[in-house]
């Protein structure tokens, strides 16, 4: 059983929070000359970057090359015991090495950089001691240094990984803002999840057309234009003169409009009971973007136009939903 108190366990929480905060504020002061170096070198790399890193550094590491794989820096982490064994293989003359050492000491680290200094390749490093090994063999050391763990026996990596996992995401950021990469090249990254599809998915994707798109003529008498919408079953229709160009649309709400007003429903046409100027995008625009439309449009189903105002198609509510956008 805990023999501490509820007030004693919030108090430790808050502890580690501000001694954490407090240890990223202080790498405001590091964003420096050896961060202008290591950017340059990793922009500059026509390989990968390989990152590395033992234990807690490790799973950092981890994460940085994750992050860096997904905000356009090519990045792929390597485990240092594994590397000396076989996998050193994977490194190229034209990658750069990341390597993570909180004393940059680390004997598996340490290990390699003779075969990295071989290979000719540069070295980036984050440690916590300027004057170690690692430090020392690097072209840019980004220091990651700090008083004190959070652990009270001060030997956990805690605060340390914290700070180290933020300058890998001040390299990421900065990297990703020089590229000029885009949210489109982000979802590239991204193409099996939400993200992926709100930011790929297009209206020309999961649109109905030919056949499928509701068409009347201005002259139809509004007993077969609501054939029409019942067949296709969006719950409107184009209207469009001998050309196919649009000239509006009938809609549900129309017809509720058309009810109220005591217009004779047998001898309507379109022409007279049309809503004119209806909303319509292009193919190539975003179907999350189209939803937006019908949300602030309070429409279900928008109508995708060409390049001479011809329905090519039509996107309903339901379609972009099934697609999983939201």
């Amino acid at each position: 059983m805990s023999t501490m108190s509820q007030d004693q366990f919030i108090q430790s929480g808050l502890r580690t929070v501000e001694m954490e905060t407090q240890a990223v504020a202080e790498l405001r002061h590091r964003i420096d000359g050896a961060f202008i170096t290591a950017c340059n070198t990793l922009l500059t790399c026509e390989g990968r970057v390989v990152v590395t890193g033992m234990g807690k550094s490790g799973h950092i590491g981890n994460k940085i090359a994750a992050t860096l794989a997904s905000t356009g820096t090519p990045a792929f982490f390597v485990h240092p015991g594994e590397a000396s064994h076989g996998d050193l293989g994977m490194i190229t003359k034209n990658d750069v090495v990341l390597a993570l050492s909180n004393s940059g000491n680390t004997a598996e680290l340490v290990t390699l950089l003779p075969l990295i200094k071989r290979l000719g390749i540069p070295l980036i490093s984050m440690t916590g001691d300027a004057n170690s090994a690692l430090a020392q063999a690097a072209s840019a050391n980004l220091d990651v240094s700090v008083i004190s763990e959070a652990c009270p026996l001060n030997l956990a990596p805690t605060t340390s990984t914290t700070v180290t996992l933020v300058m890998g995401d001040a390299l990421a950021i900065a990297l990703l803002e020089s590229r000029g990469f885009s949210a489109e090249d982000f979802a590239f990254s991204h193409p099996g999840g939400a993200l992926g599809r709100k930011l790929l998915l297009r209206v020309s994707d999961i649109m109905h057309e030919d056949q499928e798109v509701p068409r009347v003529a201005p002259e139809t008498k509004l007993q077969h234009a609501l054939l029409e919408m019942t067949e296709k079953g969006f719950g409107m229709t184009t209207v469009v003169d001998n050309q196919g160009k649009l000239l509006g649309v009938f809609t549900d709400g129309d017809l509720r409009r058309v009810i109220d007003s005591k217009i004779d429903l047998s001898s309507a046409i379109m022409k007279d009971v049309m809503s004119a100027n209806p909303k319509t995008v292009n193919h190539d625009v975003l179907a999350a973007e189209a939803l937006n439309i019908m949300e602030s449009s309070s429409i279900t189903a928008v109508i995708i136009e060409n390049q001479n105002a011809q329905p090519i198609g039509v996107v309903h509510m339901h379609d972009i939903l099934r697609a999983g956008v939201v």
